[in-house]
């Protein structure tokens, strides 16, 4: 059985001896009931994942002696995936199974038929849910490089992303070239556009086709926005060696 993962600060991991509390240390010795003498393994986050022991543990917190340490590379090509804001909680959803799969950004994308939208009051609580399921997601997956997620983004942010890639995607099921046929970058930023319930109207798929979006489809089936992103990714991935 693998050894649990948590967060700690960067700072904390390049020590021989790291006291884990807070929440994260709340969790391993409440919650968790890991003793004296069991591995555990911290990461940043950002790359960085050390091989520890439990020392000490208490009602609140571990220390950890570190035995290892390991850096991971930075993902080649880095994987972008832009998000329309799916309904209820399908949102979560679709985070959840894009940071188990391995996608390095999510985009929560603001699309024109998007159900749900994220009215400025609500839209940092919205955004704190999705973060801290991709936080919570990454470590179920033992990832050492959790992903971003970004803030919000209007139509306009999105085509801009779109012009910055070495691989522009949007998937859309009246697309003529399969997701499959296309030839994926062995380096840069791919990026690929999911949308919404209702489907990217006209005018979005002429501006993000104008900006270098390739339109296309994954099958024969229509998938729910929620599951089409983990869908595409998993494509992408084995297209690009990362699986």
């Amino acid at each position: 059985m693998s050894p649990p993962v948590f967060l700690a600060a960067t700072e904390a991991l390049q020590n021989g001896r790291v006291l884990l509390d807070g929440p994260e240390g709340r969790h391993a010795a409440t919650v968790r009931r890991l003793r004296p003498g069991e591995r555990v393994d911290l990461t940043d986050g950002a790359g960085l994942l050390a091989e520890c022991v439990v020392a000490a543990a208490d009602r609140v917190s571990l220390t950890l002696d570190v035995v290892a340490r390991h850096r991971a590379p930075p993902p080649r090509p880095r994987l972008v995936v832009v998000q329309a804001l799916p309904k209820g909680d399908r949102g979560e959803l679709a985070v959840e199974t894009m940071t188990e799969v391995g996608v390095d950004e999510i985009v929560p994308w603001s699309a024109a038929r998007c159900v749900t939208q994220w009215r400025p009051e609500r839209r940092a609580k919205a955004l704190g849910r999705w973060r801290a399921t991709a936080r919570e997601a990454g470590k179920q997956a033992r990832r050492s490089r959790l992903p971003d997620v970004t803030d919000l983004a209007s139509t306009a942010r999105v085509a801009e992303r779109l012009t910055e890639a070495s691989l522009a995607l949007v998937l859309h099921e009246e697309a003529d070239a399969p997701l499959s046929a296309v030839e994926a970058p062995a380096d840069g930023e791919i990026v690929l556009v999911v949308g919404p319930e209702g489907g990217i109207t006209g005018e979005e798929l002429e501006r993000l086709g104008a900006a270098g979006g390739r339109p296309v489809r994954l099958g024969p089936t229509v998938l729910r926005t929620s599951t089409a992103g983990v869908a595409a990714a998993a494509v992408l991935l084995a297209a690009t060696g990362r699986w």
